[in-house]
């Protein structure tokens, strides 16, 4: 099943895209109406997920164990390449956290996740207050997404 929302993040006309499929789900964040960067997120069958927050606005910590491959396109600079290490890490955290458990054992789907952002101005070091505020939108917007239709 495909899920697609559109809201204004930051200012910024947003699209999530949401598709689950057998072996893994894609999900595509894009300010720019392309499918941007691809970062596939995987983590072991034997790892621990952390519990759903206790407050609903609170994002859970991505596991340690989470594997980042880049599957297609790179990042503009090292700082959006960070940043989207940080988008992918937090998404996938999201995606396994409102997934049911599977009956199986089989641990989590790989997540890939599409991410094309506008670029905001960066300050010297760490995250920008822009990039902070877009970040929180982007992720809400993602957990309201996820809520909404949990597990296949």
């Amino acid at each position: 099943m495909l899920q697609h929302q559109n809201q204004v993040i930051n200012g910024i006309d947003t699209d999530v895209i949401v598709q689950r499929f057998s072996d893994r789900t894609l999900i595509l964040v894009t300010q720019l109406g392309k499918v941007g960067n691809l970062i596939q997120a995987s983590i072991p069958a034997t790892a621990v997920l952390p519990p759903p927050p206790l407050v609903p606005e609170q994002l859970p910590p991505p596991p340690p164990a989470i594997q980042l491959t880049n599957l297609l396109g790179t990042a503009p600079s090292e700082h959006m390449q960070t940043l989207h290490s940080l988008y992918a890490s937090q998404i996938a955290t999201l995606m396994w956290i409102s997934e049911p458990e599977s009956a199986l054992g089989l641990g989590k789907k790989a997540v890939v996740v599409g991410l094309a952002l506008k670029k905001q101005a960066v300050e010297e070091e760490g995250l920008g207050e822009s990039e902070k505020v877009t970040f929180r939108g982007i992720m809400g917007l993602v957990r309201d997404m996820l809520k909404q239709h949990p597990g296949v």
